[in-house]
């Protein structure tokens, strides 16, 4: 029989109370809460973060309950160390609460909803600071909406009214007969370089989706057997 952790009192702050305290403490207990409620719990990470994406993982798993941010908060909740953990081995999953991670309850298999995440992938504009996956050119004469991305008898010709919104972002454009108009193909991002505002805006006024949300499982921990398991391929293969 593992041995009975719940009674053990954690104190959030080391002084009096700090602004935010209320919601620290409330985030701490509904995770305890979840450690009762569910059989797993799973830290998983976030690649191009999007609320309305992660809105859209709750719909998809409204039977499970996710928590993302203040990872020090839910790091206490489920314990750093063997002295202090909930539950038995919890410790060990709390040290991958570290960077853009967040927790999930479920009583599913933990293996659907690996392959859950493994398969929710949303294609997304790039922020700045994003490193760009690909280099983007724009050719020279007429500027069309999708930036040669596709033909140009598929494509339609950018609006003129759009010329001085692009120039403002750094393309050496003009109107030439009413279109949009370049002298020499132009550059908007080099793959492996970070992006910067002007370019990640250059990206998106030309539809160019180039980032992708995605959730990757990190580890997760049952309460069938108190043991963490790590998610990555190699992980998982051996």
């Amino acid at each position: 029989m593992p041995r009975s952790k719940r009674s053990k009192v954690v104190s959030l702050t080391k002084t009096g109370k700090k602004p935010g305290r209320e919601n620290n403490e409330r985030l701490f207990t509904k995770v305890r809460e979840s450690l009762d409620e569910y059989q797993t719990c799973l830290v998983f990470s976030v690649e191009n973060m999007r609320n309305t994406h992660l809105k859209e993982v709750r719909t998809d798993l409204s039977d499970c309950r996710l928590f993302f941010g203040k990872t020090k908060v839910m790091a206490k909740a489920l314990g750093t160390t063997a002295a202090d953990e909930y539950r038995d081995n919890l410790s060990s999953l709390s040290k991958h609460l570290a960077g853009n991670v967040g927790l999930l309850f479920t009583n599913r298999p933990a293996q659907e909803i690996i392959e859950y995440f493994e398969t929710f992938i949303k294609a997304d504009y790039a922020r700045m600071n994003c490193i760009a996956p690909l280099t983007f050119v724009v050719p020279e004469g007429t500027v069309y909406s999708m930036g040669g991305q596709i033909p140009t008898e598929e494509d339609v010709p950018l609006a003129h009214s759009l010329e001085s919104t692009v120039r403002a972002l750094g393309m050496p454009t003009k109107l030439l007969q009413g279109k949009v108009h370049l002298d020499q193909p132009y550059t908007v991002c080099v793959e492996g370089k970070k992006l910067d505002s002007k370019q990640a805006n250059l990206l998106k006024q030309f539809g160019c989706a180039v980032a992708e949300f995605k959730v990757e499982p990190v580890a997760y921990w049952s309460n069938a057997d108190f043991k963490v398991v790590e998610c990555s391929k190699n992980a998982m293969e051996e």
